[in-house]
């Protein structure tokens, strides 16, 4: 094996037996008292979110499929977090790092980018980012790292350490171990295909669910069976929804498909800050919803059980947008309607 590249493993094998695995928070739902609702908080990461696991694995398949050598520029596609964490593991390789992204990526995020070393390439079109990100590799040398592809190949979804093991491992002890469902977003769809596949591998009885924001083609795609589906624009929800179906986005191993508004997502956000007692990002708003929505049903069947959502990054990284009031009235959205519905689902198990 080439000596950098057999370094370059070593060293991102090293930053991971530095790090600690991220926690599992119960959160007590007064209203349904017979469902136990747990958040894996990704946003605990030295990167600050989930995608770090993502980065962390698409270097290493970059590394060991000999597309990544000393000196490549590293270009990705990306509306912030994945981009975040690319920089980070750039950063420790010494390598030249990209990031195209749409022109309205928050300011945070950005900021944490250059922190660690990249740069940023903002596109008018959110559907310009491949090719654009496609053209400045070539134009460099460089390797597209195109998370939306390889994602779901990426991560090894029968277990090393993926984000299903870990959760099914954090459970072991609690009162209902085997979750009834599994809550996630999609962006590429590697997470919802690891846990997807995690389960059936292990043969455990948990359903998973996907939710999606309204302007995004997951939903449409699931639910027609059609992988041609493109709508114009971003989500509103960074990290999650997309404007093509990706080809990491694996319909056939989600249970449930669940679109949720804009404006619920953002209102969920200030819900849990309440209840949790820290912001959380955009994608984890989406992902709550879905959670009433399920929860809600479960209890109207007599059922009892456990959820688990995902934290999947820091809130933090948005105070310019989601929980800034000027820029929600801006968008003309109301969401006092929506912490009101978050807050009697959760006093009084009424949705």
């Amino acid at each position: 094996m080439n000596p950098w590249v057999a370094q370059a493993i070593r060293k991102i094998e090293a930053d991971f037996n530095r790090s600690s695995d991220t926690h599992l928070i119960p959160l007590a739902i007064p209203g349904l008292p017979g469902i136990a609702l747990y958040f894996k908080d990704e946003s605990t990461h030295p990167t600050g979110s989930l995608k770090h696991r993502l980065a962390r694995s698409l270097f290493l398949y970059a590394l060991c499929n000999g597309w990544v050598k000393e000196g490549t520029t590293i270009i990705e596609a990306s509306s912030g977090s994945t981009a975040v964490s690319e920089a980070y593991f750039a950063r420790l390789l010494g390598l030249p790092f990209i990031a195209v992204m749409p022109k309205g990526t928050s300011a945070e995020k950005i900021r944490a980018i250059t922190f660690y070393g990249g740069r940023c390439h903002l596109v008018d079109d959110p559907a310009a980012l491949y090719a654009e990100s496609r053209r400045l590799a070539e134009q460099l040398g460089g390797h597209f790292m195109d998370q939306f592809t390889y994602a779901e190949r990426a991560t090894d979804w029968r277990g090393n350490n993926n984000i299903a093991e870990t959760v099914f491992r954090q459970m072991t002890l609690e009162p209902h171990a085997i979750p009834a469902w599994i809550v996630v977003g999609a962006g590429t769809g590697g997470t919802s295909a690891t846990f997807g596949r995690y389960v059936r591998y292990r043969g455990l009885d948990t359903k998973l669910c996907v939710v999606d924001p309204e302007n995004s083609v997951f939903y449409d795609s699931f639910k027609t069976g059609r992988r041609d589906i493109e709508c114009q624009g971003g989500s509103g929800v960074e990290g999650i929804g997309r404007p093509r179906v990706e080809p990491s986005f694996l319909p056939s191993v989600i249970d449930e498909m669940i679109r949720v508004p804009n404006a619920a997502t953002y209102g969920a956000l200030h819900f849990l800050e309440q209840v949790l007692g820290r912001r959380c990002g955009g994608s984890t708003g989406t992902n709550l919803y879905g959670v009433c929505e399920l929860t809600s049903a479960m209890a109207a069947r007599g059922e009892t059980g456990s959820v688990v959502t995902l934290i999947c990054d820091d809130g933090n990284r948005y105070l310019e947008s989601y929980y800034d009031r000027a820029w929600l009235a801006k968008q003309r959205v109301d969401i006092d309607p929506w912490v009101a519905r978050f807050r009697r689902w959760f006093e009084k198990g009424v949705w």
